[in-house]
């Protein structure tokens, strides 16, 4: 079978992943973002003639990043806004012609489910083994995920760039997002899919990136419901990023201007990205940046992002359904891959609090929630919750107080083994809701080769998703909220969120 497809753009063939599914990997959604596109909002992808072959993933963004499985960037590559569609075999010219079993074959148009991968907007690319459709698409959807720009390049602040109009606008990794979702309302049609049934899904930096889409002007009508798996926040003011950008550019040995930044290459600003990020840790004074300096993320500049989403008008969130998930102990995961700063002390414990500006009650709170814990778990826990749980939970309380059908889950999964309790943190959810947890790469986020438990719980959560995908409904109630993988944990888990009724992330920074 000639598994072809026409785009707007042009003819592209895919190949057979498994029975039933096909995929067409490394599509161009826009023109590569360099040369005299460089800082600039998404071009068009030009057409190409012929039959365009797409059985490999594309460039990814510029990064130092090497993940396990999957590509590294190289100087030079420039064709990086692609993106990947699994669907079912069947679909596309070829339908009807030697499918061999039917398994996977479209009857009619399926939802559409849009992958947008985390990496705190500095890593990460589409092509994570985590990431694979075929799951999704034997549960009845065609899955697409993508590439966007990270790091400088992506959400880096070019001064002046706050103007409307500007040539070198904020949030371009969110502009390139939008583009790959018109990608999908043009094309989709083509690979079996529902362009009036899409939804747009992320983890970690892409839930965030979910977050922003659903009060952006500019993603308005591109789709239809939203997953957000631990949201990262807030978003960043204007000063916070141009300080920023002087780092770097003082780094990279650059004016801090927007000519001055153009005479650095994309290696020269990851370089100096990397180098501000490790002096920011050998830096006791840098306050909130000491612990894990996360350069990057989405500017709330008042054009593109009216505000951070958790902040938003209610006017200002689109009218779509949203599931939230986020897990029980995300922070473990950091220090288990030495990514934040390490706090061992009472001392330090309570400086942290006061760099970050928390609520002089917070402590105390969790120190009797966590009777007789170690001072590194007072510190994880409290850090996991303020970035990522509180925060999401927030975000579906406030989407679901604007009138819109809203579910929350938390993930509660931990297993035991010989070195230890691999617990449920941050990341580890997502092999489940992809139906990838068999992957030997995936070994270490879940703690060895999956148990037959953990594949039962995968089938769960591939189901929810793909049914929230069709019809907004995952099988829970809103009033409810789901646990996966330990039901006990539910009341647990509401005394943290008691703990943080007195904060404010307006008042949390950096």
């Amino acid at each position: 079978m000639d598994h072809l497809f026409s785009t707007v753009n042009g003819r592209v063939r895919g190949r057979r992943t498994a029975p039933g599914v096909v995929a067409m990997l490394g599509i161009p959604y826009a023109a590569p973002p360099f040369g005299a596109d460089r800082f600039k909002s998404p071009r068009p992808a030009p057409a190409w003639q012929g039959v365009r072959e797409c059985v490999g993933f594309g460039p990814i963004a510029p990064q130092s990043a090497e993940l396990p499985g999957m590509p590294s960037w190289s100087p030079g590559d420039e064709d990086v806004l692609n993106l990947n569609v699994w669907t079912g075999e069947g679909a596309g010219e070829g339908a009807g012609e030697g499918a061999d079993d039917g398994e996977g074959a479209d009857s009619g148009a399926r939802p559409v489910f849009v992958w947008i991968h985390g990496g705190a907007y500095t890593f990460g690319a589409s092509a994570q083994p985590d990431f694979d459709g075929t799951a999704l698409v034997r549960a009845g959807l065609v899955v697409v995920t993508l590439n966007y720009r990270l790091g400088f390049e992506g959400f880096g602040h070019i001064p002046g760039s706050a103007a409307a109009g500007s040539d070198f606008p904020d949030n371009r990794g969110l502009l390139d997002q939008i583009a790959a979702l018109e990608w999908v309302r043009d094309n989709i049609a083509a690979f079996g899919g529902d362009p009036a049934n899409v939804t747009v899904a992320g983890q970690s930096a892409g839930a965030s990136s979910v977050a922003c889409l659903t009060v952006m002007d500019r993603a308005r009508g591109l789709f239809r419901r939203a997953v957000a798996h631990s949201m990262v926040g807030p978003a960043y003011p204007p000063r916070l990023a141009a300080e920023t950008t002087r780092h770097v550019a003082a780094a990279a040995g650059v004016p801090a201007t927007a000519e001055g930044l153009a005479t650095a290459s994309p290696y020269d600003l990851v370089r100096a990205s990397d180098q501000v990020v490790a002096d920011f840790r050998a830096d006791p004074a840098a306050g909130a940046r000491h612990y894990d300096p996360v350069l990057y993320g989405p500017v709330a500049d008042g054009v593109l992002l009216p505000a951070d989403p958790l902040a938003a008008d209610p006017a200002d969130r689109a009218d779509v359904d949203l599931l939230v998930c986020h897990t029980t102990e995300e922070y473990w995961l950091l220090d288990a891959v030495g990514s934040s700063k390490r706090i061992t002390t009472d001392r330090q414990l309570d400086e942290f609090a006061e760099d970050f500006g928390l609520p002089g009650d917070l402590v105390p709170a969790y120190r009797a929630l966590l009777p007789g814990a170690p001072v590194l778990d007072l510190y994880l826990a409290i850090f996991g919750d303020m970035s990522f749980a509180e925060y999401s939970s927030r975000f579906a309380d406030r989407h679901a107080g604007a009138g819109r059908r809203t579910y929350l889950s938390r993930f509660a999964r931990k297993r035991v083994t010989e070195g230890g309790v691999v617990r449920p943190w941050h990341c580890a959810d997502v092999p489940f809701a992809f139906g990838t947890l068999a992957d030997p790469g995936l070994a270490f986020l879940i703690g060895g080769p999956p148990l037959p438990g953990d594949h039962e719980l995968s089938h769960r959560m591939v189901r929810a998703w793909a049914d929230f995908a069709a019809t907004g409904e995952p099988g829970w109630g809103t009033d409810t909220v789901r646990i996966w993988g330990a039901e006990g944990e539910g009341e647990t888990y509401d005394g943290f969120r008691a703990a943080w009724r007195t904060a404010d992330y307006a008042d949390i920074h950096p």
